[in-house]
């Protein structure tokens, strides 16, 4: 049959619902489909036609594609009438080159196979058409009853549990039951006898669920096996998948029906995966692995230990050396590691798969440079083929992804690495045990500022409530602290805590993941971050590509030090609310909240001041010379006066209390306002900054300190503020947090009298979405992305059609008046790689500011945007990573 031509419209174009394309055109062959890409044919559909066409040798086979999964799904999840005509039309081309009848001798596979490679996520079902008159021919034709009924416990196996949705673990349970009768362990020790009782056994379990009995019928078969495949695209693993890794929905997944070849004939047959070069580590080596006398699902199940390369090579030089090549020739056409399935049937060799490989972030710079030292990609290319946000595995501790553990209970995964220590429900008893060496574990509902100082001593942070934005997290991720948030399943007491029917009592050991959310009692083994030259040169890259600074949110020298460490070129919010709750700076802080007048506020505002001096000039000499954004006071009064400092503040506190509530704290007198009714605060501040600056200065260290006002909504609080710290710092920059969108809409007329714009991403969405952050992450959010409301949290990835708008617009207005305004971001987008793009490509901004640990994630998502405007560099190039 000649190849099926198609214009280069029809090659690029998407799948979408409103298409009225032929089911000829849907229902391909692999010889059929060459020239359509990874969104029609999905990614295993897309491998075989290239394969095929390369001449290597691929079952012959059909592609049903990712149109067809539209059309099922606008049709209320009903296949499409038309369908299994054309598909059995093309199965009669396939009958003839296999030599084989469907429903005689021909067997298939039916597998999944979405645009971007999402493994184990959706269904498949092996060894399809097979009844009993097939049975008998496989026994006859083969002379190998043990391979034939090992075939057919398998089909119905599987097409039980993918099909009909039996429990697996019921199909499981017969198997022990049968090894157990037996006395073996492993499935290739058993007979053909027990092969055929289980076949049995299996069929009466399929009639006990279903009430039907198995089909024998090969084309029932095949319509139920496709149906089930395509129904699989909204099965909860490929959501939950495609949510974590913000995978389109309605891309949709193309269904690949394969002549089978059989992996499990005997000794001289067999079945592998292989990767052209080595997914942990990066190294060019090929690497594979192989099971004699094996279907691929024996190989992926982990149930027998299979030949690794070294094996197969001094086994099977034969296959090794036709794996080789072939994993050679893929790499090059490909221009990329590829991951490839293999049978070996009666010893000739199968290719059943090839894919762009995952791998891990160390291996995939590795790769990435190589490639670019070996010719076969350019350093753009590269750049585009790593996941920014993979990067946080170079940078954390985790746990060994060998190591067999356990999740008591699984929460959010907000700051990533992993942490060991004793459970401890009390900030200060935490603070205590942190200071003796002890590694402690700080457990909460939630936390505030107040419990800094518990979660500076301690090793990781776990709580009951809040979200990836929440104070947990943010202060954990700034800190570079694993932290797992929202395990609302986990009901936190004074000191003790339950999930279901496990008690964690303080004391305990608990391991936990702040890159999976996982939480575990007990020690679990930990492998360490390795972070190697590869990374700076790869970095290096990066930042000759961008066109933005990337600058570090932080409030401690050290904090400083980390960020200076991962490549930061400035500092873009420098807190000083949580320099005020340092232990021995409290009693100080809530003396100033209890002053009456201004004349006292000023006696204990001295008493800060020197603080808050010792506070800058320690940041100033750590950044040495580089762009320090210091924000003013921010926080309400009454979050200083949770507890007393001191006995003899007790009474004063709790009399001073009720003329500090207010109904939303959050939106009351705070920020500017604090400022603008206790001008004192920001003028010891600013004197603070101007005299640690001189003695930094004093000292031959370059000084950059620019000043930064929270929550201002009017020119006027600007310009008033403005005046009473110039006349302190004549020469420094003075700027705002852009929070509200009253100052977005307004800042035009705020540009006057500011030198920058910081963008406040956290409290801009809250405020423009009129939704607390922690009560909207715990009650609905989750939810409203779960059913599609909000395409992803704003909390997360910035809110592109509500507050991109307003960024966009206040950028645009605040330069029309202020030509040479500076535009930044401070918030948590700040290190969010789609985020970044946005910022880069839309908004216009000069830098963005995060979390020290994320300075390498935005160095590369910044490029990346840079490399996006560029027409040859897309998005094709970008590899996968685990």
């Amino acid at each position: 049959m000649q190849n099926q031509k198609f214009s280069e419209d029809e090659r690029d174009r998407p799948a979408t619902l409103s298409e009225n394309i032929p089911m000829n055109e849907n229902v391909l062959l692999f010889e059929e489909s060459f020239g359509l890409g990874k969104d029609v044919l999905g990614g295993k559909g897309h491998g075989l036609t290239e394969m095929t066409q390369a001449g290597l040798p691929v079952p012959p086979g059909i592609t049903i594609t990712t149109r067809v999964c539209a059309a099922y799904y606008a049709n209320g999840s009903n296949v499409p009438e038309d369908l299994m005509p054309e598909v059995m039309r093309k199965m009669k081309v396939v009958e003839a080159k296999t030599g084989k009848k469907f429903g005689q001798s021909l067997l298939v596979s039916v597998r999944s196979g979405a645009p971007l490679s999402m493994p184990g996520m959706m269904d498949t079902v092996l060894n399809l058409g097979l009844n009993e008159n097939v049975l008998n021919y496989l026994i006859t034709s083969t002379n190998n009853e043990r391979f034939a009924y090992d075939a057919y416990r398998r089909f119905i196996q599987m097409y039980g549990k993918i099909v009909e949705r039996i429990d697996g673990k019921d199909f499981e349970d017969l198997i022990e039951k049968k090894k157990e009768s037996r006395g073996i362990k492993l499935d290739v020790e058993f007979t053909a006898q027990d092969l055929k009782d289980l076949a049995s056994e299996f069929k009466q379990l399929f009639s006990e669920k279903t009430g039907k009995g198995f089909p024998t019928d090969p084309e029932v078969q095949l319509r139920s096996a496709i149906e089930a495949v395509l129904r699989s695209w909204n099965g909860k693993r490929a959501v939950d998948y495609r949510r974590f890794y913000k995978i389109d929905d309605s891309m949709g997944t193309a269904v690949n029906i394969v002549s089978m070849v059989f992996g499990n004939f005997g000794d001289n047959s067999g079945s592998g995966v292989g990767f052209t070069r080595n997914p942990s580590t990066g190294e060019n080596k090929l690497y594979s692995e192989f099971l004699v006398n094996a279907q691929g699902e024996d190989v992926v199940s982990g149930a027998r230990t299979p030949f690794q390369i070294e094996d197969i090579r001094e086994k099977f030089p034969d296959m090794y050396d036709q794996i080789k090549q072939i994993a050679s020739s893929l790499e090059k056409k490909y221009k990329d590691m590829q991951d490839f399935e293999y049978t070996v049937e009666n010893g000739k060799l199968w290719m059943l798969q090839t894919r762009t490989g995952k791998r891990t972030a160390q291996a995939a710079i590795k790769i990435a440079l190589d490639m670019v030292k070996e010719g076969l990609i350019t350093s753009d290319e590269a750049l585009m083929r790593v996941e920014p946000t993979q990067l946080d595995q170079l940078l954390h501790k985790h746990i060994d992804p060998n190591a067999k553990v356990t999740a008591v209970v699984k929460g959010i995964a907000a700051s990533p690495g992993a942490a060991i220590g004793k459970a401890i429900f009390n900030t200060q008893k935490a603070a205590d045990l942190g200071k003796t060496g002890e590694k402690v574990i700080l457990v909460r509902r939630e936390t505030a500022p107040e419990d800094i100082h518990g979660m500076i001593a301690s090793e990781g942070i776990l709580t009951q409530r809040g979200g990836k934005t929440c104070h947990a997290a943010v202060v954990a991720r700034g800190m570079g602290k694993p932290a797992v948030v929202g395990a609302e399943q986990l009901a936190i007491l004074e000191d003790r805590a339950t999930v279901g029917s496990t008690t964690i009592i303080e004391g305990d050991i608990l391991t936990i993941d702040g890159g999976t959310g996982d939480v575990i009692l007990g020690e679990a083994p930990l492998a360490e971050a390795e972070i190697s030259g590869d990374l700076d040169a790869f970095l290096s890259w990066a930042d000759k590509e961008r066109t933005i600074g990337v600058w570090a949110n932080a409030d401690t020298p050290t904090m400083v030090q980390n960020a200076l460490k991962f490549g930061a070129e400035g500092f873009g919010l420098v807190r000083t609310e949580r320099m005020f709750n340092a232990k021995e700076r409290l009693p100080f802080v809530q003396r100033l909240i209890l002053s009456d007048s201004s004349d006292e506020r000023k006696k204990w505002l001295e008493k800060l001041k020197e603080f808050q001096l010792k506070d800058f000039y320690e940041i100033f000499v750590a950044a040495n010379g580089r762009p320090v954004v210091i924000r003013l006071l921010d926080l309400p009064q009454h979050e200083f006066l949770h507890s007393a400092a001191s006995p003899e503040l007790e009474e004063p506190i709790k009399r001073k209390l009720p003329s500090l509530k207010e109904d939303n704290p959050m939106l009351g007198h705070r920020g500017v306002r604090l400022g603008m009714t206790w001008p004192e605060i920001y003028e010891m501040q600013s004197r603070a900054i101007s005299e640690a600056k001189s003695k930094a200065e004093a000292e031959g260290i370059k000084v950059k300190a620019e000043i930064m006002l929270p929550l201002t909504v009017t020119v006027n609080e600007m310009s008033r503020l403005r005046s009473l710290i110039e006349k302190i710092l004549p020469d420094c920059a003075i700027g705002t947090m852009v929070e509200t969108p009253r100052a977005a809409l307004t800042a035009g007329e705020i540009a006057k009298s500011a030198d920058f714009f910081s963008f406040g991403t956290n409290d801009l969405t809250q405020m423009t979405f009129g939704v607390s952050r922690d009560d909207a992450e715990g009650k609905f959010l989750v939810r409203y992305v779960e059913e599609k409301v909000l395409p992803y949290n704003p909390f997360e990835t910035i809110d592109k059609e509500g507050v991109g708008r307003l960024m966009i617009l206040a950028t645009q207005e605040g330069r029309k008046t202020n030509p040479k305004l500076e535009v930044g971001i401070c918030g948590e987008a700040g290190g969010d790689p789609d985020s970044i793009e946005f910022f880069v490509n839309s908004v216009g901004v000069n830098y963005t500011s995060c979390s020290p640990f994320r300075v390498p994630i935005a160095r590369l998502a910044s490029a990346q945007a840079a490399l996006k405007k560029n027409s040859s560099v897309q998005d094709k190039y970008r590899g996968s990573t685990l």
